[in-house]
């Protein structure tokens, strides 16, 4: 864990934004988001192929491949999806909570418990330390989820239009 370098940082050692950071960086979820894309492409894939132990099942009571292949496999493609758009979501939020906190000047943390919370005013070093992680560590991860969720999009579009044409 990466402590501040101010000794006077109130903020307790797990609620400190770096901290945070370095815990959700080496997390089993959220690791593959910022290794190479394809370790990412490989658990986005994993995700989809295990969501068709769910959806294929559905896709099958509503259209047997035997008589509507078609419908079957974009039926079972778009129920997969769904376990896809969950955990991109998932990573997405977790991102963008830690971004947040970085960033922020301001740090609200708990003393002992939810009753008793406070806020420490960064130094301006540490703001500047945590926001360069922010745009070089944090930024492509969340640009890479953002993608992510734009081709489902499209791809969700080209099932829709590909079913009218059936």
């Amino acid at each position: 864990m990466i402590d501040y370098e101010i000794s006077s940082c109130p903020v307790p050692s797990e609620q400190q934004p770096l901290n945070e950071y370095e815990q959700l960086k080496n997390s089993w979820l959220f690791r593959d988001c910022s290794l190479s894309i394809g370790s990412y492409l490989t658990m986005i894939a994993w995700t989809w192929g295990l969501s068709w132990i769910i959806a294929g099942p559905v896709a099958y009571s509503s259209f047997p491949p035997h008589k509507y292949a078609a419908q079957f496999i974009l039926c079972g493609a778009a129920g997969a999806s769904i376990g896809v758009v969950l955990l991109v979501l998932r990573l997405y939020l977790g991102w963008s909570y830690v971004r947040d906190r970085l960033v922020s000047p301001v740090i609200f943390y708990e003393e002992s418990g939810w009753y008793d919370g406070q806020n420490w005013m960064k130094p301006q070093q540490v703001l500047d330390r945590d926001r360069l992680v922010v745009n070089y560590e944090i930024k492509p991860i969340i640009q890479r989820l953002q993608i992510t969720g734009l081709c489902l999009v499209v791809l969700l579009a080209a099932g829709v239009a590909t079913w009218q044409f059936l």
